[in-house]
């Protein structure tokens, strides 16, 4: 049986035996397999550091890489990772004795980035953007002193699709979080194997083991997020049409360069029919638009 305390990770011990459960479990599994096999995030003999935010999608990302690690699934080290930014109120004791009791590799790391987004942001102003580059910035500096060649991270399918709607409306780009992606120094891989997995998901997994889970809002700067915004148009296209979010995600996976209108990403104009191609020689007499 799954659920037998000698043939699992001590992370799913006192999972629920419904029904229910068990199909929730199998479906983060082979979203999460999927994810990986599609991307091609797996390198046999790499070191992964896993980014524990203390947040119901962090529980579940570590939850299922060492249950597919513990089935001999995943040949790869892991090493899990929490940043304390000093926010105040954060739960310092949480994380640690969780993944102590647990039995899974760790580092903690303090680092009061919390002061310097304070000192650097307006009153008023949401503190995130500024936040999340200090904590990566941390996080990939403690990937390296650990041996770690991938950084990985819960951002899950609803994730992805906000911040593709978040650079349609604010940024004037087609652009998201990729599920895979190389630093901007070469020497490491951002890893998002939660890309296909639902954040319902993540919450029922999450509740339904009963994990400390740590609000995402101490900070206090939440409200009134664009991204917010977003997640709640979103919310409602859902609700009217129940499997939107996942028509969207696929439409992010099957992507026409030459339907869409960037000359950067297709040649637009070397496109002509054969027989009405352009003679290169009288190309220099076409006046330039001013």
């Amino acid at each position: 049986m799954l659920d037998d305390q000698d043939d699992i990770h001590p992370l799913f011990h006192g999972a629920p035996k419904s029904t229910e459960f068990r199909k929730l479990r199998k479906r983060l599994v082979q979203q999460v397999r999927e994810a990986m096999d599609t991307y091609g995030m797996i390198r046999p003999g790499d070191r992964w550091l896993v980014c524990l935010s203390g947040g119901k999608d962090s529980y579940t990302l570590l939850a299922i890489l060492h249950e597919l690690k513990w089935r001999g699934l995943l040949p790869v080290d892991l090493l899990a990772c929490n940043l304390d930014q000093g926010q105040p109120g954060f739960p310092a004791t949480v994380l640690p004795e969780f993944l102590t009791r647990m039995g899974v590799p760790h580092r903690i790391e303090y680092k009061d980035t919390y002061s310097v987004v304070v000192d650097k942001i307006p009153q008023g102003r949401t503190y995130c953007s500024l936040c999340s580059r200090l904590r990566r910035g941390n996080l990939y500096r403690v990937a390296r002193e650990e041996g770690c060649s991938a950084v990985v991270l819960g951002h899950h399918r609803d994730d992805i699709l906000e911040t593709f709607f978040m650079n349609l409306f604010h940024g004037g780009r087609l652009a998201t979080m990729p599920p895979k992606l190389v630093n901007e120094d070469g020497d490491l891989t951002l890893l998002r194997p939660l890309a296909l997995v639902a954040e319902s998901d993540c919450e029922k997994f999450a509740r339904a083991m009963n994990y400390p889970v740590i609000p995402c809002d101490l900070c206090g700067s939440q409200d009134g997020l664009q991204r917010v915004q977003v997640k709640g148009i979103l919310d409602e296209w859902e609700r009217r049409t129940p499997g939107r979010r996942n028509i969207m995600f696929r439409a992010l996976m099957n992507v026409r360069p030459s339907h869409l209108a960037d000359p950067a990403l297709f040649d637009f104009a070397n496109l002509w029919p054969d027989a009405a191609a352009p003679d290169p020689d009288n190309l220099s007499e076409i006046p330039s638009l001013r």
